[in-house]
This record gives structure tokens, C-alpha cells and sequence, in this order.
């Protein structure tokens, strides 16, 4: 058997495995753009009207002010985790810092915590300094609750980096923040460009930390807009229209996930080549 026609059964049981979600997403688009009802596995006819709340704010508010608001709070999450990331993992990779082992153990094991388990904690904290309620304290506590996998992954890219590139520009008389910039941030960029896709994607799916730190917030998130359609009943027994907003709500997801796909697989890999 040659190697194309030996990874057949691989492909075809991947296939079969598989084929339960395909069929579940296809009919989830599906919907989204026929009037099938509930419990029908056949559409009657293909309409948009489904889509409408996009145009419309009538129909289940103003989506446009939760995309953004999700915008701003992935993007604040990007700018928090790449600046804090890069620079302390420079500084854990490349210096002699005192108790280095046990800052790297600690790291870990705070982001071994669960979410949920620190948000009493949190809450005192941001009602403490006045940050409980506002959009503000979720975005400081969602990009401290993803630092430490940002300086773990950053670490992981600076220690590929080879020692001589960094030699070669300080005994050419560069500064050590120069050759950090000029040198290793270009050795280190496909860590850079997963971290911030992982941490944009973070930020746009959370649910928990605005629902609880923020409930009153007018900054209401994607996330929470969705949840909100369902437990107000808003939409009736309108399910097509509800998938057609958790659609909408994905389309980021995937268009990031299509374009930096190659880069995201390498977020593990460490090394120089970009």
C-alpha cells in the first residue's frame, strides 16, 4: 500500500467522527436562512428575514453597541496581554532575576485557578477601588487572568532565540532595549501574532467576568446580549433568529481563525521561523 492510499482509513475515521458536527453546523447555517420550524428538518423556502437585526434595532436591540463593546474589550485584552507578555518573558527568558524558578511556579500555578473560583475575591477588590460595575475592572481582570499563559508562551518563543543574534548587537554597541527591539521582537514574531489572536478570542467569548463584575454596566458584550435574548424571551419561540445572532456573534472567530490559522499552530512550537 502506497503512503497516500495508507492514510485512507485515517481520513475516512475522521470523517466519521466528525460527521455529527458537520451536520450539526450545516443545519445551523441552514436555518439561519430558511423559515424551517422548530423540530422540521426540511426548510420550506430561503429568506433573509431572519437577519433583519442587523438593520433593525425593533427586533432584538441594538447589536452593533454589544459588537462593539465585545470589540473593545477583545482588543484592550490584546494590547494588555501582548505589551505585559513580551516584556516579561523577555526579562524571565534573558536576565539573571533572584527566585526566577519559583516567579516561573507561581506563574503556573495562577493560572492553574479557574475563573470562577477567585471572583469573591475580585469582586471585593474591584468594589474596594471603585472599578466594581464598569467595563474598566473586567478588562483589568480578564488580562490579568491571561498573563501568565501569555509569558509562558513568550518564554518558550524568546528561549529559541539564539544567544549570538543578541551578542552580536550589544557588542556592536547597541542598547539592550534596542537589540530587544531591532533583533528579537522580528525572531519572536509568530508568538506575537498567535498570542495576540488567542488573547483578541479570549476577550470576544467571555461570558462570566461581564455578566458578574459588570451587570449593570451599559457596556453590555456580545456574550452577554446573546444570554440575555433567551432568559428575557425576547424572541418568542423565534429560533432561527437566535441562530442567526450566535452566527453573527462567531463570525469574527472564524475569519481570524481562516486568516492566522498557520500561525496559531505554531503558538506551542516556540522557535525563529515566521
Amino acid at each position: 500500500m502506497t503512503r497516500n492510499f495508507s492514510t485512507i482509513p485515517l481520513i475516512l475515521a475522521i470523517t466519521l467522527v466528525s460527521l455529527p458536527l458537520m451536520v450539526m453546523y450545516g443545519f445551523l447555517i441552514l436555518d439561519t436562512f430558511t423559515d424551517a420550524p422548530p423540530g422540521e428538518l426540511w426548510p420550506d423556502r430561503f429568506t433573509l428575514e431572519h437577519w433583519r437585526f442587523l438593520f433593525d434595532t425593533s427586533v432584538v436591540g441594538n447589536v452593533w453597541a454589544a459588537t462593539g463593546n465585545s470589540l473593545i474589550l477583545a482588543l484592550s485584552m490584546m494590547v494588555i496581554v501582548l505589551s505585559l507578555s513580551t516584556t516579561a518573558a523577555y526579562a524571565i527568558s534573558r536576565l539573571h532575576l533572584p527566585y526566577r524558578r519559583f516567579f516561573l511556579a507561581g506563574i503556573m500555578v495562577m493560572h492553574a485557578f479557574p475563573a470562577v473560583t477567585l471572583l469573591i475575591g475580585v469582586f471585593f477588590v474591584l468594589n474596594f477601588t471603585g472599578l466594581y460595575n464598569s467595563m474598566i475592572g473586567v478588562i483589568l481582570v480578564k488580562g490579568a487572568l491571561m498573563l501568565p499563559f501569555g509569558i509562558w508562551i513568550m518564554k518558550g518563543f524568546y528561549d529559541a532565540v539564539p544567544w549570538e543574534i543578541e551578542m552580536a548587537g550589544v557588542q556592536d554597541g547597541a542598547s539592550r532595549f534596542t537589540v530587544w527591539r531591532r533583533l528579537i521582537l522580528p525572531q519572536v514574531k509568530p508568538g506575537l501574532v498567535a498570542l495576540g489572536v488567542f488573547s483578541f478570542l479570549d476577550g470576544w467569548g467571555e461570558y462570566l467576568l461581564p455578566r458578574i463584575l459588570a451587570p449593570g454596566s451599559e457596556m453590555t458584550v456580545l456574550s452577554v446580549f446573546l444570554n440575555e435574548l433567551i432568559a428575557a424571551d425576547q424572541l418568542g419561540y423565534d429560533f432561527n433568529l437566535f441562530k442567526s445572532v450566535g452566527v453573527f456573534y462567531t463570525l469574527p472567530v472564524i475569519l481570524l481563525f481562516v486568516i492566522f490559522q498557520n500561525r496559531l499552530m505554531n503558538i506551542f512550537g516556540g522557535g525563529t521561523k515566521g
